[in-house]
């Protein structure tokens, strides 16, 4: 398997590595849940200047939330 690396992701594509299984947009929503779900996870995004219509992770976003969830 291949390693994860932190980078910039489209959120499509993040959600695409924690649930390959699902299609673009169920990986996405699970995904999403999952955020919403984990205590003080959508706080941190939003200091770091997240915003929900954006369609990509930046760097350091990846890394709040894959220290939050676990690698994909």
């Amino acid at each position: 398997m291949k390693e994860f690396r932190i980078r910039a992701y489209g959120r499509m594509e993040l959600a695409q590595l924690y649930s390959p299984e699902l299609t673009d947009i169920a990986a996405y929503r699970k995904m999403k849940k999952w955020i919403l779900r984990c205590p003080g996870l959508l706080q941190r995004l939003y200091d770091l200047g997240y915003q929900p219509e954006h369609r990509s992770f930046t760097p350091l976003e990846v890394r709040v939330i894959v220290d939050a969830l676990g690698e994909p």
